[in-house]
């Protein structure tokens, strides 16, 4: 009854995706990318993370991730909104220096999507180990390169659109079966309530080194060529609005459901507690992390030649930027684990973040908004202290 009640849900999902109206909609269509980075990875590891980390209080720590997040979306919003009106209050070497530290986040972010994928590709195989799991990351991390620098990306287009549609599809599985198994315990009175195991200061900075797990917003602000500034004003809005939404919900049926002695935090965790929720489950949930991580990992180095074509202007080509990719992509996937690169990734992300927000607050004092000015003065010191304090999970 379960397992058809989640695959119901999938196919719902699915056909909700399908309807003309929604396929047609530019607000979906411009939602659909920040989106589907946002909640891309996140969903994988945060379940086994958050509740292992913060016990009965880890719904409460999601919200402060989100809240996190959506304050850096606030500032990259507000410059999107300046730029549309001209360009006289924008700090260019700012900017620059943005645009550097994106593009270094996207190497690493690439890292971090493929050695998921690897983790993941081996789970259910003979071998199911670290070794196992890096060699298959740098397969298909030598693979990516191969296709950027021969064939370009635009080929596997419609391989991530396909890869977003079957991630919010077994999304809304993966919630209609928590929700029921949280019905039904929460009935018996079998709900589990932990103690936190991260608290204080330690928790803070646990958080930081987990901001790359609701990173992705920021794609909205590179949509200029398909949408007016409004349009990604609003998508990216709409996107953090949803993402917070799913994960909140997530987090909140997930961490009631596990014992402390049942919660292990590894890359994959999430496929054995998933598995005593609903046997049908870590065959989907696997399906989607191979596609999502692959064509997320596309994406993201695709941006990343783009960027440092920009940068650079021309002297570095986007072939080159390619080897830069998969050359520092092998050296992270083979001297760090999962959890290290996640938060060296929400690290360099938070640094991008301040920078926004330094644009902001530099744009704000010009236009002589000196509230706005100040607040985002303090996000930008709060997006240093992250790339600083930033630290990672103790994986079992």
């Amino acid at each position: 009854m379960l397992s058809a009640a989640i695959i119901l849900a999938i196919l719902a999902g699915a056909a909700v995706q399908l309807v003309p109206a929604v396929r047609s909609s530019r607000l979906w269509r411009a939602t659909v990318t920040p989106l589907a980075s946002i909640i891309g990875s996140g969903f994988l590891i945060l379940g086994p993370v958050m509740s292992a980390s913060f016990g009965a209080w880890a719904p409460l720590a999601m919200l402060a991730l989100c809240a996190l997040a959506w304050a850096f979306g606030w500032a990259i919003r507000y410059n999107i909104a300046c730029r549309e009106t001209g360009l006289s209050h924008m700090p260019a070497t700012l900017e620059i220096i943005a645009s550097w530290s994106l593009a270094f986040s996207y190497i690493i972010s690439v890292t971090y999507y493929l050695n998921l994928l690897g983790a993941f590709g081996v789970r259910l195989t003979p071998f199911d180990d670290q070794t196992s799991a890096r060699i298959l990351t740098s397969i298909v991390l030598l693979a990516v390169l191969i296709i950027g620098w021969w064939k370009g990306f635009r080929a596997l287009e419609a391989l991530e659109r396909i890869s977003v549609g079957l991630k919010l599809s077994i999304i809304a599985g993966l919630l209609v079966g928590l929700a029921i198994v949280f019905g039904d315990r929460a009935g018996a009175g079998e709900l589990a309530f932990n103690a936190p195991k991260e608290t204080g200061w330690g928790a803070v900075t646990l958080l930081f080194g987990l901001i790359v797990t609701v990173q992705g917003f920021e794609t909205s602000r590179y949509l200029g060529e398909a949408y007016d500034a409004r349009m990604r004003i609003s998508s990216m809005r709409l996107a953090q609005a949803v993402s917070t939404l799913i994960y909140v919900l997530y987090i909140g049926l997930f961490s009631y459901l596990f014992s402390v002695s049942e919660l292990k935090v590894t890359e994959t965790a999430i496929i054995d507690l998933i598995g005593l929720v609903a046997p049908v489950l870590p065959l989907f949930l696997i399906a989607a992390a191979l596609s999502s991580q692959f064509s997320a990992a596309v994406a993201d180095t695709g941006g990343s030649g783009g960027l440092f074509q920009e940068v650079t202007r021309g002297l570095f080509s986007e072939k080159r930027a390619y080897v830069l990719v998969g050359a520092c992509g092998l050296v992270l996937t083979w001297a760090a684990n999962v959890f290290q690169i996640i938060s060296y990734a929400s690290r360099a992300f938070a640094l991008y973040y301040g920078l926004q927000a330094a644009i902001a607050a530099v744009a704000a004092w010009r236009q002589a908004q000196k509230v706005h000015a100040l607040m985002f003065g303090l996000l930008a010191i709060l997006g240093i202290a992250i790339t600083i304090l930033g630290v990672p999970v103790e994986g079992d």
